[in-house]
Formats: structure tokens, sequence, C-alpha cells
């Protein structure tokens, strides 16, 4: 399924503007495309630690026709890698506070990916009169890291390739295709991703995300209390969606069903996307589209709570 443009979108922030994603529910404009027909709560939608907002592509084409999905670029990453410091989840909760406020919108469905995930459930429960669910997808439960494990260990070549440069966006492509969780193949909606992930001119292009704001964020995601307390206290409706393979295609992944199993007896429940990778999990089209079912599921429950 082909995703629609999304509009673009700047709202002032700390520091000054955060870019932002729109994909309107259908037949909507400006404030208005907050909801659906249903009047279900709109999707806000928190990607990875070095993606950016066009990493929820694939999933907004399924969920745009029926509700509005608002998919930022985190502070230090993508057009948003020009925003200061403090960085940290805290920051970022704050940033996606300020994009309902801008937008008018009074409660939202939040969807994370990755440390996306963990920024959601710390939103969640920092300000549950904002965020109505959260859908948690391959994140956001506390990984089995060694005590002071760096980050560069565990996302290794998402860190060394905010070091490179690259001739021109086709050298930007081959990067991509030699990625083992990609497999050669970049469809249209990977492709849109990974060029929004490039800046600077040739032969001296680069990624904008900001290796400080990368290292702060997920020294909190290995070692903040806080931060790895917040999904045993989610004050919504909560779902974890989790791929058996990691980020470069390898077994097992971030999350396995022993890892998994105390997040699921403390009444978070989780599902495996079959056939999946770290990265595939928001691409493929059918594990896209459940994506996507696991998100209106949550809109429903929570309109109904």
């Amino acid at each position: 399924m082909q995703s629609p443009t999304p509009e673009e979108l700047r709202i002032p922030v700390s520091g000054g503007d955060l870019a932002a994603l729109r994909w309107p529910a259908a037949g909507g404009d400006g404030a208005g495309a907050a909801t659906g027909a249903s009047g279900t709560p709109p999707v806000l939608a928190v990607h990875g630690i070095t993606a950016n907002g066009l990493s929820f592509g694939a999933v907004a084409a399924h969920l745009a026709p029926h509700t509005a999905v608002v998919a930022p670029d985190l502070r230090g990453r993508g057009a948003s890698g020009h925003l200061p410091g403090p960085y940290g989840l805290g920051a970022h909760v704050d940033d996606l506070v300020a994009v309902l406020d801008h937008l008018g919108v009074e409660r939202a469905v939040l969807a994370g990916h990755s440390m996306g995930a963990f920024v959601s459930c710390l939103a969640a429960v920092r300000r549950p009169d904002r965020f109505a669910a959260a859908l948690l997808v391959d994140g956001g439960y506390g990984l089995a890291a060694p005590p002071g494990t760096d980050i560069e260990a565990v996302i290794g070549p998402a860190m060394a390739r905010l070091r490179m440069e690259f001739a021109d966006r086709d050298a930007y492509r081959g990067f991509w295709r030699r990625h083992p969780a990609f497999g050669g193949e970049l469809p249209e909606v990977v492709d849109a991703y990974i060029q929004r992930d490039l800046v600077g001119a040739e032969p001296h292009m680069h990624s904008p995300c900001v290796e400080e704001a990368v290292r702060t964020d997920g020294a909190q995601v290995l070692a903040d209390a806080e931060v790895l307390g917040a999904v045993h206290r989610l004050p919504c409706p909560t779902r974890l969606l989790w791929a058996r393979r990691g980020l470069l295609d390898e077994e097992p992944g971030l999350y396995t069903p022993e890892t998994l199993t105390s997040l699921a007896e403390a009444g978070v429940p989780t599902e495996e996307v079959p056939g999946t990778n770290h990265y595939s999990l928001l691409f493929d089209p059918e594990s896209a589209r459940l994506v996507a079912e696991r998100v209106r599921d949550l809109q429903r429950q929570s309109a109904g709570a």
C-alpha cells in the first residue's frame, strides 16, 4: 500500500520549531483533521533513536483514511536536527505535548517504535490527561543489557552512520541496501524514509541526527530508573508488538518470549509479529497493516473507556 504524501508542519517548542508530518483523516483539514469520523483519538507516532517521522509512512497509509496521524521528527533527528538540547526522553515528552497543544488536540493514542516506545511509556505515565493508549512496537520494555552498556553496542551501524559522509543520495541508498535488515531491497516507502535522513551538499552529505542526542537518549533507555519503570505503571490500554529478529536481522532480537513473560503477567499483552525484524516490522506491507490494526484496536478501546 503506497503511503500518501504527508503535510509538513512546524511546531513551536523550546529552542525553536519541531518538524512533524501529518497524514490528515479523510475529508479533514487543519485542526479539524485531528480525528476520524468516529471521533476516536488521533495517532501520535514516535520514531526510533536515529530515525525520523517517515518511519511510520507504511503504517500511516493504513490509518490515515480513518484517523489523523502525526509523526514528529524528534529533537535532534530528521528535520528537527537543528533543535538544541537539553536532550533526553523527558524533553521528547514535553515536545509531544507541545504538538498536541499546537494542533488543538486534547488526547491522542501513542504508537512508539524502538526508543519511541520508551518515550511513549514515559509520556503516558507523566501526562495521563493527554495520552489515551499506547502501542509499543519492539521497544518500551527494558533491554537485557549488562550494566554500563553503551548504546553504540546495542544499535551498531545506526550509530556509525552518524559519523559518515555520502557523495550523493544514491551512495546513501547503497549503504542501506547493504544493511542486513533490508536485504538489498528499498521499497518506495523505505527510500522516502532514508532520504529524509540525509542533508548537506554533494559530496559531503550526512545524517542530521545529533550524536549527543542519541547518546543521551540511549543512556536513559538502558539505565534510567524512571524510563525503565514506566512500562510497569501505565495508566492506559497498552500492547507490545515484537519482532523475533533484531536490528541486523539476527536472532534473537531485542525480545524473546521468555524476557517478555513478566510484562505479560503484569497485564500488558504482548504479540509477536511473524517473519519480521526490528525494521521490517514497520515497513513490510503485512506487518505495517497489523501495526495499524492494533493501533485502531487501542483507539476503539480508549474511546470506549
